[in-house]
Order: C-alpha cells, then sequence, then structure tokens
C-alpha cells in the first residue's frame, strides 16, 4: 500500500477529539498493514493548548509543509464567532492550497469556510452551528442533517465524533471497504453511522429564533407537538402572512415550518420511545396521523423504524 500523508492543523484552542478521533483511525489502519503518515502542522511550528488545556506537539510549521495528501482542519469553540487570528487563516489557506484532499471536523467547516474554497459547495457542520454557517457564507449550500458531505476534493463532517465516521470514509476510498469495516470493528464502531444528526440533536431544546413571531411560533410548537399546526393557523398566531412565516422560518432555519414540525415530533417521538412508550402511543402522543405516518419519518430521516431505534438507543433504568 503506498504512503499517504494526513496533515492536521492544529491551532490554539482547537477540540482535541477532532484530532486525536481521526488520527487513532488511521493509525489502526496502520496497524492493519496501510501507510498513513501523520503530520501536526501549526502556523509556527509550536505545540498549542487545546480544548481541555493540554498542549499539542506540532511536528512542523505550515510554511515548511510543501505538499499533503490529506488536510483534516478541526473545530474548535471559538471558531462559529470570533475573528480568525491573521497566521491562522493564512496557514489555512496555504494549507488548502497544497492539499490534494481537504476534510473538517465539526466547526472546522468555519476556518474552511473563511479561506473561501467552500464556496458554491455543499458542506455539513454541527446542528447547532448549520444555520449560522449558512447566513455567515450564503455562497455555501449546508446541509444540516448530514454526519459528513463531499463536495469534490472537500470533505466536511458534523459534531465532534463524526470526524471518526469521517476518516473510516476516506479510508474506505483510498484502501476499499473490507480495511475500513475491519477498522471500524477493531475500534467499536459504525462504519457508516444509521440516522443524521437529527437523531442525536434535539430541535426543541436548540431552535430559537430571533425574531419575536418566529420564537412565538416555536414555543406554540413545542409545548403542542400534537396540534395541528397548519401554516394558516402557525402564522395567525404570529400575526404573519403565510408568505412572511414561510420567508422568516427559511432565513433563521433553513427549513418551512411544516418541516420544523416534523422535527419538533420527530424529537417526541424519540423521547417517549426512549422512556419505553409503545410505538403505537407515541405516534399518537407525537401528533403523526398514525403509526405508519411515523414509521415512514423514521425511515426516511434517522434510517431506521421506531421498533430498531427504541431497542438500539434506549438504556435500562437498572445499574449494573
Amino acid at each position: 500500500m503506498p504512503s499517504h500523508s494526513i496533515a492536521f492543523l492544529l491551532f490554539p484552542g482547537v477540540k482535541q477529539l477532532d484530532i486525536v478521533g481521526p488520527a487513532e483511525v488511521f493509525a489502526e489502519a496502520n496497524r492493519l498493514g496501510a501507510h498513513y503518515e501523520l503530520l501536526y502542522v501549526s502556523a509556527d511550528g509550536a505545540p498549542v493548548s487545546t480544548s481541555i488545556g493540554a498542549p499539542f506537539p506540532a511536528t512542523t510549521r505550515a510554511r515548511d509543509l510543501t505538499r499533503a495528501d490529506t488536510l483534516i482542519i478541526p473545530g474548535g469553540d471559538a471558531l462559529p464567532t470570533a475573528a480568525i487570528p491573521p497566521e491562522i487563516l493564512e496557514a489555512t489557506a496555504r494549507l488548502v492550497d497544497i492539499s490534494a484532499r481537504v476534510a473538517s471536523v465539526c466547526t472546522g467547516a468555519f476556518l474552511l469556510a473563511a479561506t473561501g474554497a467552500l464556496s458554491g459547495r455543499r458542506t455539513t457542520t454541527h446542528w447547532a452551528h448549520a444555520g449560522l454557517l449558512a447566513r455567515l457564507y450564503p455562497g455555501i449550500t449546508v446541509t444540516p442533517d448530514s454526519i459528513f458531505v463531499r463536495d469534490g476534493r472537500f470533505h466536511t463532517s458534523a459534531g465532534v465524533s463524526s470526524g471518526i465516521d469521517l476518516a473510516l470514509s476516506l479510508i474506505e476510498t483510498d484502501l476499499g471497504p473490507e480495511l475500513a469495516r475491519e477498522v471500524a470493528r477493531q475500534l467499536v464502531v459504525y462504519l457508516r453511522r444509521p440516522g443524521g444528526q437529527s437523531q442525536f440533536s434535539t430541535l426543541n431544546e436548540v431552535s430559537r429564533g430571533s425574531h419575536d413571531a418566529v420564537q412565538r411560533v416555536i414555543e406554540i410548537i413545542i409545548e403542542a407537538p400534537a396540534a395541528a399546526h397548519t401554516i394558516t393557523d402557525l402564522a395567525a398566531a404570529a400575526g404573519l402572512s403565510t408568505r412572511h412565516l414561510s420567508r422568516l422560518f427559511q432565513a433563521e432555519f433553513g427549513m418551512t415550518p411544516a418541516r420544523f414540525v416534523e422535527g419538533v415530533r420527530l424529537d417526541t417521538a424519540k423521547a417517549l420511545l426512549l422512556r419505553g412508550e409503545s410505538v403505537s402511543v407515541t405516534s399518537r402522543r407525537a401528533g403523526f396521523q398514525s403509526a405508519e405516518t411515523m414509521r415512514r419519518l423514521f425511515v426516511t430521516r434517522l434510517g431506521m423504524p421506531p421498533s430498531v431505534f427504541q431497542q438500539r438507543f434506549r438504556t435500562s433504568d437498572r445499574a449494573d
């Protein structure tokens, strides 16, 4: 197997799991016969302090690296909201230029987007920041429910642990599904995780509109997910036209009010199932027309029917 260099970009405050998660996947592949060379690159070649306060050593300076087969840009808590230091942005842009393949983990998409490299492309990031990424960079198409997205030589992934999913997909591309499957088996993780980010995020905990009318509509939906919630009724409650309400929801969340209602009902159903409610009771309490309607949505959005979701993710109330 040919050698393949993978450069991890380091910067102050970087999420440590965004580095070590994918790195362990590639290291496991090496133990199974692959030849990934792992490089840790900072702007000045100095160690950085990670998100947990631990120092992480660099192996090279950004300007000293002349080529990388793959560049991985980890996330950091400050990336969505704080100004990116010029030296970090400059190092990132240079590394993007010299890398054959570029991948970001979690909020690393914000750093990659700031270089302009994602313009006109599809991408994803952590579900809590997907709306902000779309608003800051309107030239990017953000797919908020994807675990990872590939567009040409650019790969982006969602929350922190999705860097593991991304690394497995890169190994599968490089060396085939058999080796990727064996790496996943050794690490006891999914080769392809079922469902999207909606499997883990909770709309009725995180979605809060900046517009008062949108906030009111969200509260109405969350308070009674089983109510009818037609666009006409929601618009009337907000004192807006249906068209205006739809535009506000699209701007705030990148979805229609109906899609938001569907998401809240799905989250409600997941919570009920994890508390042990039956599928039929759950479908009724969550506001679905029938258990079959709920089943179809689970399969479409999560890749599994409600009964399988309940069996797979429900934990026992009894401590071992």
